[in-house]
């Protein structure tokens, strides 16, 4: 295979994990060609759907424009991406890696630096809304050859449509298996031409353009992220407005044809009854045409900008009705036609802005822009939230890949660790975005006032029915070690002097009160020497 543009991360040669028939499986959308054919074999698609990448793409950003999509875009976005003005949306969290402190500082540093490259700070909202709506990202990881140890130097985007990624599937012909051939090697590259990828079924880039050409570009050089929707069928990676292409373009079609009913029904039209006398047929047609010529009114509506004018060069819904009337009838006279009677629905139109709303996986509710935010109880909160914040959890978890891609180069090339080493650590690390701070805290405070509440019901309990251990591991929802730490936090409180050892007794604690094994047991009272009863035979 020719040499490859870019450059390429020395690893160890892995050892033969054992023959197979089929090369790994791939979910990413790339390309399989075999080896030493020199072109990409390929199929013709017949139908109307998107035949390659380059279609697929023009289509998402197409939907994307229209207003209904765009802001249910504009929902997903800003609740995945999360930050204020000082704050990052995304940290680094390395708690589950074992790694010594001084390397989880450099990891984190470089972590900033990828950020940085990125210009997270300012483009964060327009990177993750570029790679939701292309439904896979690109990026040129740029570095200095001669100092690889500065590590990425730049990053550059490539635009979806102009590459792809190519597997080269190498079978040994000598060596089969039942009459199939096994794999003996698979090289992966991505192939760049801005002509297109695949001119040759859309007619991109002419004739003469062989769907061969292109740079062949290393895969190390390449940051790439998916959406992960995987077609099998088609071996194509959707976006995730792939659902939403036929909703858009419904609605989009519905508000015109509405728009061009109320016009056209909407005013009463207006009929004329032209009295031509005895004249003959050719000149009473003429005498009616000059009428309609001087009192027509030609109101044509313009679906591209929405504006309705009036060009009498063209024809349009909104025509009078003029009719010829003999002699002997009552003469010129105009009348009017009645308008329509149902204008006023919209179901319509808000049946395919709900469709599109679901097809997107973002709660109806958030549709209606006249309905406030509820915070409500546990109870309260609709099923669609809860799949929605999971959906949004799966975005933010499939984005990360570009952020481990980056940082990868990063840690390799400025010799924080081999490549093999990340391999075994990349499952450990989190990335993690934040949340609307106000709306958690409002939830939390929600929850913490609903636990003290549940506590006070069942203080009366305890000792009798419920032990401490379990009210403060199933009501309080405390983990074994943040008892252990509160019981040391408040024990340092009260010798400290901070609060006064009397507090716990009635609340709870080692010391009695809520925590005192003797309460709801009855106990004898404790009498002193000169006050104890006297016994009954005295």
């Amino acid at each position: 295979m020719a040499e490859l543009f870019g450059y390429e991360i020395n690893r160890k040669k892995e050892a033969a994990k054992g023959k197979s028939f089929v090369a790994p499986s791939d979910e990413e959308g790339t390309l399989d060609i075999a080896g030493g054919a020199g072109f990409f074999s390929q199929y013709v698609n017949l139908d109307k759907s998107a035949k390659n990448d380059w279609d697929l793409i023009r289509k998402y950003r197409t939907t994307s424009e229209a207003p209904e999509c765009d802001q249910a875009i504009e929902d997903i976005v800003n609740e995945s991406i999360t930050a204020d003005e000082t704050d990052s949306s995304v940290k680094l969290d390395l708690d589950q890696v074992e790694l010594s402190k001084s390397i989880k500082g450099k990891i984190s540093t470089e972590f900033d630096e990828v950020l940085r490259l990125l210009e997270w700070k300012h483009r964060a909202h327009d990177i993750f809304r570029r790679w939701y709506v292309d439904g896979r990202l690109f990026y040129h990881k740029m570095i200095d050859e001669k100092q690889t140890r500065k590590g990425i130097t730049e990053l550059r985007y490539i635009d979806p449509k102009f590459i792809k990624k190519v597997r080269l599937v190498e079978k040994d012909k000598g060596e089969r298996a039942e009459g199939i051939d096994l794999v003996k090697r698979v090289q992966e590259f991505y192939i760049y031409n801005e002509a297109g990828v695949y001119p040759g079924l859309t007619g991109i880039g002419g004739p003469g353009v062989k769907n061969s050409q292109g740079l062949k570009v290393s895969p190390d050089s390449i940051a790439y992220c998916t959406s992960g929707i995987f077609n099998p069928t088609t071996k194509q990676v959707y976006g995730y407005l792939h659902k939403a292409i036929k909703p858009t373009n419904q609605l989009r079609m519905m508000e015109d044809a509405t728009v061009i009913y109320r016009i056209s029904r909407a005013p009463e039209r207006r009929i004329f009854y032209i009295d031509v006398g005895n004249l003959p047929k050719p000149k009473a047609e003429a005498y009616l045409k000059d009428v309609m010529s001087r009192y027509r009114n030609k109101v044509v509506y313009d679906g591209s900008t929405g504006e309705v004018k009036d060009d009498r060069n063209q024809m349009s819904m909104l025509e009078d009705f003029w009719l010829p009337r003999r002699e002997g009838g009552r003469g010129t006279e105009i009348t009017t036609l009645p308008a329509g009677q149902n204008l006023g629905e919209m179901d319509d139109v808000q049946y395919f802005q709900e469709k599109l709303y679901k097809s997107l996986n973002i709660p109806i509710s958030r549709l209606q822009s006249d309905s406030g935010f509820n915070m409500g109880r546990s109870a309260e909160i609709t099923r669609d939230e809860i799949k929605f914040t999971k959906f949004i959890q799966r975005l933010r978890k499939r984005f990360s890949l570009l952020f481990q891609d980056l940082l990868k180069t990063q840690c390799v090339l400025k010799g924080i660790m081999t490549a093999e080493d990340w391999e075994d650590m990349k499952e450990d690390i989190i990335f993690d975005f934040n949340d609307d701070n106000h709306f958690f805290e409002l939830k939390d405070a929600e929850l913490l006032e609903s636990r003290i509440n549940q506590l006070n019901a069942v203080t009366e309990y305890v000792g009798t029915y419920y032990s401490i251990e379990w009210v403060r591991k199933n009501i309080l929802k405390q983990t074994q070690e943040e008892m252990s730490r509160i019981d040391k936090q408040i024990e340092d409180e009260k010798n400290s002097g901070q609060v006064d050892p009397e507090a716990g007794r009635d609340m709870g604690g080692p010391e009695g009160g809520f925590g005192d094994p003797s309460r709801g047991v009855e106990q004898e009272p404790d009498y002193e020497d000169d006050d104890e009863p006297e016994d009954e035979a005295a």
